[in-house]
């Protein structure tokens, strides 16, 4: 009998010095590696590989076949759809060894990220942005973009609940109205 309050598949493997916060699920065949720290209530799908040195913030949602290397660290209530991809170098070799090139990728509170995108170290997603399924992004993203295409590029504006605004910047969920400064989105209080 355990007393931990969360959930891990028999077919998947927790490695030692990993921290998993409460109400977390851990479904078939996912590795989690060492010095990785998982949030609380977060969701991760069949065949995901987490760590090493891997933070995931509270609320994630990590979809099946997800890889999260060194170097990548998700805020709180982030989705990272089916097969997306981080890398952790930019000019990868097999013959060449990279370890010591790692590039950090932060995603920010709030992001989601579709099916099959990757994403292409060193960046920064902005808060409550949306990558289209498939988008390669080589550059950071601003909060709130939404982001399609390869390269990816903005094509509009998501709300906080991931709708996405007309003209008048307006959420058509929650009625919230945000506004622009500074070529960047804000919800207006």
């Amino acid at each position: 009998m355990t007393d931990r309050k969360y959930f891990v598949h028999e077919s998947s493997y927790v490695d030692d010095n990993v921290e998993i916060g409460d109400g977390t699920k851990i479904w078939h065949f996912s590795h989690i590696l060492p010095n990785s720290k998982i949030g609380s209530d977060v969701s991760i799908g069949q065949n995901v590989s987490i760590g090493p040195k891997v933070n995931v913030g509270d609320g994630c949602k990590i979809q099946n076949n997800v890889s999260l290397y060194e170097g990548v660290t998700l805020e709180d209530d982030v989705f990272c759809g089916p097969s997306c991809v981080f890398t952790n170098v930019t000019t990868p070799r097999a013959f060449v060894s990279r370890k010591s090139e790692f590039g950090n990728t932060l995603i920010k509170k709030g992001a989601s990220i579709g099916a099959n995108a990757t994403i292409v170290c060193p960046r920064v997603l902005g808060e409550y942005s949306f990558i289209g399924s498939g988008a390669v992004v080589t550059k950071d993203v601003k909060p709130h973009a939404l982001m399609v295409g390869v390269p990816a590029r903005q094509i509009g504006w998501v709300s906080r609940t991931g709708d996405i605004l007309s003209e008048d910047l307006k959420c058509p969920r929650t009625g919230e109205i945000y506004k622009l400064v500074d070529g960047n989105l804000v919800l207006q209080m």
